[in-house]
C-alpha cells in the first residue's frame, strides 16, 4: 500500500471571516436565515425548526398571551431576539384581542383604560371595547372572545419558552455574523495525516 511522502508540506488555508454584515442583517431578519447567506443550509434549518419550533410551542401551551410587549415586557425582551416574527405576533395580539375598557374618574369624567387582556366572562366589540352578556347571557351579534390569560403555570411556561427561543436565536445570530475564523489543512498528495502518524512515518523512512 503506498504512503503519502511524509515530506510533502501540509498547506494550510486561514479564511479571514471574522464578521458578515450580510448574514448578521438576514440573521435578524428570520431565524437560520444567516446561515443560509452563508451556505450552511443544515445549520440553517436546524436553527429555523429549533427556534420557531420552541416559540411555537410556548404558543401552543399559553396562547397568543404569552406575546405581550405591555403587561409582560421582561419576558418579551427575550422574545424579541426572534425578530419582526415576535412583534407581528404581538401586533396582532394587541389589535385584534386585546379590549379595553371606560370607568368614572376624577369629575365624572371618563377614562379609557390601556389595552389589556379580556376578563372572564367579557367579550370584545370590533372597536375593542370590553362588553359583557345582556340579561339572557347573550352577547353583542358583532362581539368576539378576547384573549385572556391562560392559568398561572401555564401562562409562565409559554413566555419562558418564547423567551429561551430568543435567546437560542441572539446566539445564533452572533454566529452568523461573527463567525470563528476557519483553518483548513490540505496535503498535496491527498487527505492530511496526524501529525504523529507523519512523525513516525518520517522516522521509518516513509514505510506504512
Amino acid at each position: 500500500m503506498s504512503t503519502p511522502n511524509p515530506s510533502t508540506p501540509a498547506t494550510t488555508t486561514i479564511e479571514d471571516i471574522s464578521f458578515d454584515p450580510l448574514a448578521l442583517v438576514a440573521a435578524c431578519v428570520v431565524p437560520g436565515l444567516g446561515h443560509v447567506v452563508r451556505k450552511e443550509r443544515a445549520r440553517a434549518a436546524a436553527i429555523c425548526l429549533g427556534v420557531l419550533g420552541l416559540f411555537g410551542t410556548g404558543m401552543l401551551v399559553g396562547g397568543i398571551d404569552v406575546v405581550d410587549r405591555r403587561e409582560d415586557t421582561a419576558y418579551f425582551i427575550g422574545q424579541a431576539f426572534v425578530g419582526p416574527i415576535a412583534f407581528g405576533v404581538d401586533y396582532v395580539h394587541q389589535s385584534r384581542f386585546k379590549v379595553w375598557s371606560t370607568q368614572l374618574g376624577p369629575n365624572n369624567k371618563l377614562i379609557r383604560t390601556p389595552l389589556r387582556s379580556g376578563f372572564p366572562g367579557e367579550w370584545r366589540l370590533p372597536t375593542g371595547e370590553a362588553v359583557k352578556v345582556d340579561a339572557a347571557g347573550n352577547p353583542p351579534a358583532s362581539a368576539t372572545k378576547p384573549a385572556t390569560k391562560s392559568i398561572s403555570k401555564v401562562n409562565e411556561l409559554g413566555m419562558l419558552f418564547g423567551a429561551i427561543a430568543g435567546m437560542l436565536n441572539l446566539i445564533a445570530i452572533i454566529d452568523a455574523g461573527f463567525p470563528t475564523t476557519r483553518r483548513r489543512v490540505s496535503n498535496t498528495l491527498g487527505s492530511a495525516q496526524p501529525a504523529a502518524q507523519k512523525t513516525a512515518q518520517a522516522n521509518t523512512g516513509g514505510a506504512a
